[in-house]
């Protein structure tokens, strides 16, 4: 049996959830967020808790089983809280400012470069060192933290460059 998989996911109040077959819509004060759950694993929303069960007593089931949960309780979390990840530039001239929605960097590089933002996370410049990325979608903020990381990562020697707060190079 799943430990994480058997949990229900309770449901706060101000956020609703639909579950249509394997659909399931999760909409809160922070956004809304939808999700297709795959065949070897069913859903039920009763008494203001999501229930995550396998289909099957296979191994494909009962892995998916844990994974499906925490991918909806992380939705019921982004919909409700929200994720953030915070960015430090560590480097002589490094800095880092908005453009309207995108982000301008100065990494040393020849040219200054721009990042856009995708859909759903929102970028902001605290410091000129420090970048913070927010939004519901936990995937989305992990995915854009680390496409502006990628632009400069730390270098082991003297830990320049772009690395995530609290990071240890």
């Amino acid at each position: 049996m799943s430990r994480i998989g058997k949990l229900p996911i309770p449901v706060p109040s101000g956020v609703t959830a639909t579950v249509n077959g394997r659909n399931v819509k999760i909409k809160g004060p922070k956004g809304e967020l939808e999700l297709t759950l795959v065949d070897a694993v069913s859903v039920k929303f009763e008494d203001g808790e999501i229930t995550l069960t396998p289909n099957g007593d296979d191994k494909t089931s009962r892995s998916m089983w844990g994974m499906q949960r925490t991918l909806v309780a992380n939705m019921v979390h982004g919909v409700t809280e929200g994720f953030e990840k915070n960015l430090e530039l560590v480097g002589v001239g490094y800095r880092a400012q908005m453009q309207g929605t995108a982000l301008k960097l100065q990494l040393g590089f020849s040219h200054d470069v721009v990042y856009e933002p995708p859909a759903g996370v929102k970028l902001e410049a605290l410091k000129p060192t420090e970048i913070k990325v927010s939004g519901v979608d936990k995937q989305a903020v992990g995915q854009a933290a680390a496409e502006i990381r990628k632009y400069r990562p730390p270098e082991p020697y003297k830990g320049k460059g772009i690395k995530f707060a609290g990071e240890h190079i």
